[in-house]
């Protein structure tokens, strides 16, 4: 067998299918773009999903990649198994209706027993194969020329997510000796395919030939795929003969670090090195995630990269590792992985930089976790129980990122054990919430056929021209090709050239309308599309009888095309602002522009600052007002980057890309419609900004007609403000508002003062309700005060003179309650605590709560259990005493 390390082991893959013809494709990027049905990036067929269901028709069928992804499921089982990652490479090769079973096969079998290539032993490799796949069963055996006891037929070798492209998959498993075989001789998980050590799947060839339809029937695709899978860290225990992934060079560098942070050896560490595992694993994955844009939150993948971290930081600790000591690994993993990914060094300051901000949050809530699992045990303890319950584990595990082993370990030393069920079910529900918000929307469906077979070209000229005259080449009508298309019906439509625009990159396709050579308009363009293979596919209402091969004169809307294209060039220039102002990590995460505004989502782990805004926006009017030149120039991408050029984050490009260059100021990838000086911008307003998720956030802004539209509904609503005010002029506004809020402030000090003496000659009848429990004095009132600050304030004054032991008050506040609870010194002494009774009194008025020991405070939304909840505090001091 080859001797080789990750890099060249990768480059080999590649290299192989690139001499069979495939395109390579470089890795896309962990956060999924324009795919609502994934949290991540979690395969590479991920990443092709585009290509198999007929949206897009790839420039060749034949393609291959090695592509980073990650898989959250089973985090708990990392580092506790030798093959389990949150963050994997996976190598594949695809054919789009190219190639089938017979090349899949012999290209896999050349590449893993060739001598040229990895040069395995032939009598080391096992294949299973579908049962009912008799074509697969004959190649293997035929073709490829393996003996029948290499080959075993599975059950499970079928490939289906319930709909859409489906098919029988064949496995490649080697042998790696008895060496490795931990099972019995007549176990039987002991042979290719099942669950042992000693053969190893390392390739999974998918061929995709059926449709699984709604009524769960299979038809043949009419054309056929291929999908295969290699993990790159299991092919390469296996090339490196190491037990498990963990050993191989992708790992060692990594667990080598730490064990020099921690003065502990990886071999001679607790559960096989556990803690050296996860931390390995995960930094791996926090630092590919955060370098494609993902930023640590408490939603959708910025919870799973903040567990990530956390759970890293806890077996850090596990290790004697008691300060942040992440940040220290980003360097390694950038080493390791630079020769295809030298994007992780290249942004090596922001990663650390968000790490260390997220590790040092995390040093400052696992203080707080450690207190509050503190209480739990101590209140079990106290009530003679044995057992944290699954709730309590779960919220030490979801609010201050507790791993559940941490839990367990803390609960053995104090001879408790925890309600791993009850966990299970509250970590269930959390799963269940995770898979209801993401969308179903963009999962892989059968590809229409009509739209991929569409292969008359169809070229684009609307750069320099919004007038054409061009010949109707394709017209489709209710999914079926027509010639002639009658009026009064919606049609797609497609010539041999077009001034019109399609929709992609952001910016939205034209509209307009098409004459015929008599000058009569015959059809109004509602807006223009690409087909699959990237023809502008026009979305006609036909006014007047259309036929193929007639020719036609096609008008672009002018106006909104100029509209558009003045938002679009200031896109650019707010692009390249937001890096001059936040840094090189904003990157665009998505843009929408129309005639009336452009939107631009962006990668940013902070707020902008009003001062920011303000900023970015002196700099692209300033940019507006020199007049830049806007020029544009086809090139090889590797041209484009030497010239500066910024290519969009996430997004793929063929050979030659095309660079629009505003000036020396700004150089961008880019397939749109520009104006030719930034003079015809005219004026550039941000009118809102604001988050729309984990990392990631919008502004909106305006150009030209827009902002002169939105500056005069601007103006009528402060000239409506003034007329309210009784101000003579616009300027006098400011001075008006200040008046009224002097006012205003003097009625509410007087409204304030006023509450105040009612609450404290309450509070003298209030205080005089004293009774007693086992020992303890109590009051537990109802009050009528203005909110939780009065209330709060009373028990202030209860505190200061020592009414009595215990304190409840309650108040109604129309449809909501508030209940606040206070503790003497005497009454914590005797175990008492204000959050215990809170908890116990809170779910009455239904609601929740919590707070220290002395004070605690709850809301609910029910008023009518006030009373029950007051009367059930005797008895909760009697049962607590």
């Amino acid at each position: 067998m080859k001797q080789v390390n990750s890099s060249e082991l990768r480059q080999l893959y590649l290299d192989f299918f690139a001499e069979k013809h495939h395109k390579i494709e470089k890795s896309a990027s962990l956060v999924p773009i324009e795919d609502p049905s994934l949290l991540w990036v979690n395969s590479g067929v991920a990443t092709m999903k585009k290509y198999f269901d007929g949206s897009v028709k790839p420039d060749n069928p034949r393609l291959a990649s090695s592509q980073k992804s990650i898989r959250t499921n089973d985090i708990e089982n990392v580092g506790k198994t030798a093959r389990h990652h949150t963050l994997f490479e996976m190598l594949g090769n695809f054919s789009i209706g190219d190639y089938f079973k017979t090349e899949a096969i012999e290209w896999a079998w050349e590449f893993l027993t060739s001598e040229k290539w990895m040069n395995m032993d032939p009598e080391k490799l096992y294949v299973t194969v579908y049962p009912d796949d008799k074509e697969a069963y004959r190649i293997w055996k035929e073709v490829v020329g393996l003996g029948e006891d290499h080959i075993v037929e599975e059950e499970g070798n079928f490939w289906d997510i319930g709909e859409g492209p489906c098919g029988p998959n064949s496995e490649i498993f080697y042998d790696r000796g008895p060496e490795y075989n931990d099972l019995s001789e007549d176990d039987p998980e002991s042979y290719p395919g099942g669950e042992n050590e000693r053969w190893l799947e390392i390739w999974n060839l998918v061929f995709s030939q059926f449709n699984h339809k709604p009524d769960h029937t299979y038809d043949p695709l009419p054309n056929k795929n291929i999908d295969t899978g290699m993990g790159l860290e299991r092919m390469l225990s296996v090339v490196q003969d190491v037990p498990t992934n963990f050993e191989t060079d992708l790992f060692m560098p990594i667990i080598q670090k730490v064990e020099e942070i921690s003065g502990k050896t990886y071999t001679d560490a607790e559960n096989k090195g556990m803690s050296f595992k996860v931390i390995a694993d995960h930094v791996r994955a926090i630092t590919f995630a955060i370098g494609d844009g993902a930023l640590p939150s408490n939603e959708g993948r910025g919870y799973v990269l903040r567990r990530l971290l956390r759970r890293a930081v806890m077996h850090g600790r596990k290790l004697g590792i008691e300060k942040p000591f992440l940040t220290k690994l980003v360097p390694v993993v950038g080493e390791i992985m630079q020769e295809h990914y030298p994007e992780v060094l290249e942004k090596a300051d922001f990663i650390t930089k968000v790490i260390s901000n997220e590790e040092d949050r995390f040093h400052e809530t696992l203080a707080e976790g450690l207190g509050r699992l503190n209480e739990i045990t101590e209140h079990i303890q106290k009530n003679q129980e044995t057992v944290i319950s699954g709730e309590d584990a779960f919220q030490l595990y979801d609010t201050f990122g507790f791993p559940i082993e941490l839990t367990e370990e803390v609960a053995n030393e104090q001879g408790l054990t925890v309600d791993i069920s009850g966990f299970e079910k509250e970590m269930e529900k959390q799963r269940e919430r995770a898979r209801s918000a993401r969308s179903d929307e963009g999962s892989m469906s059968v590809q229409s056929n009509l739209l991929t077979s569409l292969d008359k070209d169809s070229e684009f000229i609307g750069y320099n021209n919004i007038q054409s005259e061009a010949t109707l080449e394709t017209i489709l009508f209710e999914e079926a090709f027509q010639d002639t298309i009658a009026s009064g019906n919606k049609a797609r439509l497609i010539f041999d050239v077009t001034p019109f625009y399609a929709e992609k990159g952001g910016q939205i396709g034209d509209n307009g309308q098409i004459k015929n050579q008599s000058g009569e308009v015959v059809a109004k363009i509602e807006t223009v599309k690409s087909a699959p293979a990237g023809q502008p596919l026009h979305e006609a209402t036909v006014l007047a009888e259309m036929k193929t091969g007639e020719v036609y004169s096609l008008e672009v809307d002018r106006n909104r095309r100029n509209l558009i294209e003045r938002n679009h060039t200031a896109t650019h220039l707010l692009h390249q602002a937001l890096k001059d102002v936040l840094g090189d990590h904003a990157n665009q995460a998505g843009s929408l522009v129309t005639p009336d505004q452009l939107r631009f989502d962006f990668t940013h782990f902070g707020q902008v600052t009003d001062q920011e805004l303000k900023q970015m926006e002196e700099i692209v009017n300033q940019k507006i007002f020199e007049g830049l030149s806007v020029s544009t120039v086809v090139t090889s991408i590797e041209e484009a980057k030497k010239l500066g050029a910024m290519a969009l984050f996430g997004e793929k490009y063929g050979d030659s890309v095309r660079v629009v260059m505003i000036g020396e100021y700004s150089k961008e990838f880019c397939g749109g419609t520009h104006v030719s000086n930034t003079s015809d911008i005219g004026l550039f307003k941000i009118v809102s900004e604001s988050g729309i998720g984990a990392g990631t956030r919008r502004i909106i802004a305006k150009t030209s007609e827009g902002y002169y539209r939105w500056m005069e509904s601007q103006l009528a609503l402060l000239q409506e403000t003034s007329a309210m005010l009784k101000a003579q002029t616009i300027e006098e506004v400011p001075n008006k508002v200040s008046q009224l809020l002097t006012e205003l402030k003097e009625v509410k000090q007087e409204n304030e003062s006023l509450n105040a003496k009612m609450a404290n000659a309450q509070a003298d009848d209030v205080f005089k309700q004293i009774e007693e429990e086992a020992g303890m004095t109590f009051i537990a009132q109802e009050v009528q005060v203005k909110d939780m600050n009065q209330l709060r304030q009373l028990a202030d004054k209860w505190k200061q003179e020592a009414y009595s032991d215990v304190l409840v008050l309650g108040l109604k506040n129309e449809d909501k309650v508030n209940l606040i609870v206070a503790m003497s010194d005497k009454a914590i002494s005797a175990g008492l605590k204000a959050g215990n009774l809170i908890k116990a009194i809170a779910p009455k008025v239904g609601g929740g709560g919590g707070g220290r020991p002395d004070m605690a405070q709850a809301g609910g939304k029910n008023p009518e259990g006030l009373a029950d909840a007051l009367s059930a505090v005797q008895n909760w001091i009697l049962e607590n005493q």
